[in-house]
């Protein structure tokens, strides 16, 4: 069985010895390494070229991600296709366990997991409050990032490979592809990537911003989105209102829901704070309700966007659910 590594780089000059460096001590080594890069001017193309202990090949493409991922998927060799992200430092263990399951013949695709790697209690309030615990997590269900995920080339093919017309959620619909075409994925909670949440509310609200403009130009979660906005601008301002005008009593619906809203994230927040003073952890928990809000106004805001993308692009959008 040949194993190809891919990704995708661009401008990550500052980052990429960590991937690099986290790919040279891996257990089981890739048999080729395949970079794409966009289009880097930060001198990400030279350290690429560089680099000595792994069989890397370096190819240039630019585009978005899809088209990155789809270019250095083409140029590889390999039966089976392990896809991480740029900026993540990999678990040991990562390619030994992830493309452990392809052993087995009926197995098409395999899903790895990734931990928040916070370098400030900014970042593990960020962590806590975004990204689920491997306990929260369900494997007939979970969908991967393709920060750690693998599948072999021929189930890549079949699906039309990550889908070019859009630039956020890329990953999300050839998952949703992949499963409907071959079933659940095959959960590899071992298969660790460990990356760096984002550094501040600015880069977060733009990040969130963008998933959800992607939902909304792939008619992605109607049901969510509509519920989110229902409660943010219908159920909260009645309740005020309700206070003011009906009974106080009303706000009393305040103290039940918004513990409620944050306990999940106060919790894996308690789980990961080691090592933290009793001011940062004041500091942390009180990040959590702000980073929360935050992400939920970037949603409302991105999604309506990219339904009204949808609607403009409804010719030359492709219908792909139905391949």
């Amino acid at each position: 069985m040949r194993v190809s590594v891919v990704a995708t780089v661009l401008n990550e000059a500052e980052s990429l010895s960590r991937l690099l460096d986290s790919l040279a001590a891996q257990t089981r080594l890739p048999d080729e390494l395949v970079m794409c890069d966009g289009g880097s001017t930060d001198g990400t193309l030279p350290l690429l070229k560089d680099e000595s202990r792994l069989p890397l090949r370096a190819i240039q493409r630019r585009g978005n991600i899809s088209q990155g991922r789809n270019a250095a998927i083409e140029a590889a060799e390999g039966d089976v296709i392990a896809v991480l992200d740029a900026g993540v430092r990999l678990s040991p263990r990562w390619l030994e366990k992830i493309v452990e399951p392809f052993q087995r013949a009926e197995t098409q695709a395999v899903a790895g997991f990734f931990l928040p790697d916070p370098q400030t209690v900014f970042e593990t309030a960020m962590g806590a409050t975004v990204l689920p615990e491997l306990r929260e997590i369900n494997p007939l269900h979970f969908l991967p990032s393709s920060r750690s995920v693998a599948f072999r080339k021929s189930a890549w093919a079949a699906v039309g490979g990550y889908p070019e017309w859009i630039d956020y959620c890329e990953d999300l619909i050839f998952d949703l592809r992949v499963r409907q075409r071959f079933g659940p994925f095959v959960f590899a909670p071992e298969a660790l990537v460990h990356f760096r949440p984002r550094p501040g509310l600015g880069a977060f609200f733009v990040q969130y911003y963008r998933y959800a403009r992607g939902d909304g130009k792939a008619d992605l979660w109607r049901r969510r989105h509509a519920i989110r906005t229902l409660t943010y601008l219908v159920a909260v301002p009645l309740i005020a209102v309700a206070g003011a005008v009906a009974s106080p009593w009303w706000w009393a619906l305040y103290l039940v829901a918004i513990p409620g809203m944050f306990w999940v994230s106060w919790r894996r927040l308690a789980r990961t704070w080691e090592g933290l003073s009793l001011a940062q952890k004041l500091q942390a928990a009180l990040w959590v309700p702000v980073i929360r809000v935050t992400g939920d106004v970037a949603k409302m805001v991105g999604y309506p966007v990219g339904v009204w993308w949808r609607w403009r692009h409804r010719a030359q959008v492709p219908d792909w659910r139905e391949g």
